[in-house]
């Protein structure tokens, strides 16, 4: 199997992107161990995974595979995670949600918005703070009134962004009265709404230039390890507590924020 070359190919004459090489050995491994740990890892406390995804793909892919590649993978691990627990979704939440973020993609649609990577970790760092600082009257909390149109239309620009929406989207529900299978269930079934979104606009719907594309057999095995992990952390589940689901969640969501605010501060500041 051949290496990713280290320079790109000529564009085609016809003024499409240019096929990408398949990933190494080693890359392919590296990719299918992720897929599996992180989806576990989502499948206990329904967030998290993908943000560690997100990370070892863009380590590893450029920023247009990077993003489409997340979205396969992530559909499988919260679509069949919202299978799993399908009697536990809120339809409201959904549809409120589902609103919001076609808002957010006609918008970006329109205007193709790319901001920075450095600048997107900062705002993903600071969010989930300020979301857990409001005050009780202005708490952000997806069971309330218009706030599963505000949680779609926020998460989707923000994974259309940085391709990850973890901080925000756990702001949401963090708060909330739901138990932790209702959150688990409702958060995927969101996120397979806005992992669908993700691949439609960075795979047909911004520039030639900026589209993913991913190998079919690389994506089938993507999947196939995003939903054994899934299905390996059911048991895991069932044994926590809602009151232990609720501190771990909040703790990952505040450790998550500490995360993306270093890591964009500290690519502002270095120098080029």
């Amino acid at each position: 199997m051949p290496s990713v070359p280290k320079a790109p190919s000529p564009a085609p004459p016809d003024g499409t992107a240019p096929r990408r090489a398949m990933p190494s050995l080693p890359v392919i491994a590296a990719l299918g161990a992720a897929a599996l740990v992180t989806s576990f890892i989502s499948g206990i406390l329904g967030m998290a995974g993908g943000m560690i995804l997100m990370g070892v793909l863009l380590a590893l892919l450029t920023v247009p595979q990077a993003m489409v590649l997340h979205g396969v993978t992530q559909f499988a691990a919260n679509g069949w995670r919202a299978f799993l627990w399908r009697r536990s979704i809120d339809w409201r939440v959904l549809r409120g949600n589902t609103w919001g973020a076609l808002v957010a993609l006609a918008a970006f649609t329109v205007v193709q918005l790319v901001v920075s990577k450095p600048v997107a970790l900062v705002v993903l760092g600071v969010t989930p703070f300020i979301g857990m600082a409001l005050p009780e009257k202005l708490v952000l909390d997806v069971q309330r009134r218009g706030h599963p149109f505000l949680c779609g239309l926020v998460c989707m620009a923000l994974q259309l962004v940085a391709g990850v929406a973890g901080p925000i989207l756990d702001v949401f529900f963090v708060r909330s009265q739901m138990d932790r299978r209702a959150v688990v269930a409702t958060k995927a079934s969101t996120q397979c709404v806005g992992h669908t979104i993700k691949i439609a606009y960075f795979g047909f719907l911004v520039g030639s230039a900026q589209r993913g594309t991913v190998d079919f057999w690389l994506g089938a095995m993507m999947v196939a390890l995003a939903i054994a992990g899934t299905t390996l952390s059911r048991r895991v589940l069932e044994r926590l507590t809602d009151a232990s689901f609720r501190q771990w969640t909040s703790w990952a969501v505040m450790s998550a924020g500490v995360v993306y605010l270093a890591t964009g501060a500290w690519l502002l500041a270095r120098p080029g």
